[in-house]
């Protein structure tokens, strides 16, 4: 497990984008580890989605480890989604379609750490099966590109540090090797710094990086020296616009519960990269700035427990079946979640 910081590179201070000061964000309690153990007999939360009328998320090793589950949009309501998948091992990342892309509106598709296998779900859960296989490395991340700069493609990650363009007919087509475990992915909602808005961005857990991945491949490592980062997530334009409850930050806290924080948390940092930590459990904010021509990177909040899975909910993801445009839509992504085996002993331990 790899802890150090380089402190150089990182802002020890709660702050906001726009350096002056801001409240940490809040985290609350969205879906108990009680409710999870009424139905599961397990709480260890790893994968956590959205997906229209319900998230559908996943537990750790242990009963129901390859069992989905879902919850209503209150955190309550938890039961069975879909049937257990033969083969699924580990941690179980979870996503849900943004019916763009000939992609259906909201179809769950999930991966595991042991398989190089994405599974689709029918978004009520009646029926599942094999999307895309022969994935080199176990699933680490899914996502949808929202703004078509990658074919509104679903991309995934793997545990080799592999990034996938998969095709709305399941066929894979690598689109770079990272070169370690890589389990968080989002979309630049406007340009961030000399990227592009729609970039793709990864967070690799073995590297401690955050790198920016063109169409063509192009990788430019971004951040260094972050701690164990599971998830990044770009903070959307237009999150909180709606004033539904149900937007805000919402991510797996392992081994316990699932964890959220209100919209308005996460205003003083519209645009910017949120990228949870294992290492520590710090919550980072990266952020361009225009003056020093430099990207900035600051810990902003400690994420309740260890941090897995999470997206942003906004306005345009509480849409059926949202148009994206490039400003104003924003992908409700979050990274992926691992640490490999000795830390999962560690933190069970």
């Amino acid at each position: 497990m790899r802890m150090k910081i380089e402190l150089s590179a990182v802002a020890l201070a709660f702050a906001s984008a726009s350096g002056s000061a801001a409240a940490a964000p809040a985290f609350s309690t969205f879906v108990s580890s009680s409710d999870l153990d009424a139905v599961l007999s397990n709480h260890a939360t790893i994968g956590f989605a959205y997906a229209g009328d319900k998230f559908v998320g996943s537990v750790y090793f242990g009963a129901n480890n390859n069992q989905l589950y879902s919850t209503n949009l209150n955190g309550t309501g938890v039961a069975k989604f879909g049937a257990p998948v033969a083969g699924f091992s580990g941690e179980v990342y979870v996503s849900s379609s943004l019916g763009i892309g000939g992609f259906g509106p909201r179809d769950v598709y999930a991966g595991s750490e042991g398989v190089g296998t994405v599974y689709r779900f029918a978004h009520d859960g009646s029926s599942q099966g094999v999307f895309a296989s022969g994935l080199v490395g176990g699933v680490r991340s899914i996502a949808f590109d929202p703004y078509g700069l990658y074919g509104n493609n679903m991309i995934v990650a793997t545990h080799s540090g592999n990034v996938y363009s998969v095709s709305n007919t399941g066929v894979a087509s690598l689109i770079a090797a990272v070169g370690a475990d890589t389990e968080g992915i989002s979309f630049a909602p406007q340009a961030f710094g000399s990227f592009a808005a729609g970039t793709l961005f990864v967070a690799s857990e073995g590297l401690g990086t955050l790198t920016a991945i063109s169409p063509g491949g192009v990788k430019t490592t971004v951040v260094s020296g972050l701690s164990l980062p599971e998830m990044v997530s770009f903070v959307p334009l237009n999150l909180g616009s709606s004033g539904n409850p149900v937007e805000g930050f919402y991510a797996a806290s392992y081994p316990n519960n699932i964890q959220h924080s209100p919209a308005s948390d996460f205003a003083p940092y519209i645009g910017d990269a949120i990228i949870t930590g294992e290492g520590g459990s710090p919550v980072y904010d990266i952020r361009w700035d225009a003056g020093s021509q430099q990207f900035v990177t600051t810990i902003i909040a400690t994420f309740p427990g260890q941090a897995e899975d999470g997206i942003f909910v906004t306005a345009d993801i509480i849409a059926t079946n949202p148009v994206p445009e490039p400003r104003t839509y924003a992908l409700m992504l979050a990274g992926l979640g691992v640490v490999g085996w000795a830390t999962r002993r560690r933190a069970r331990g």
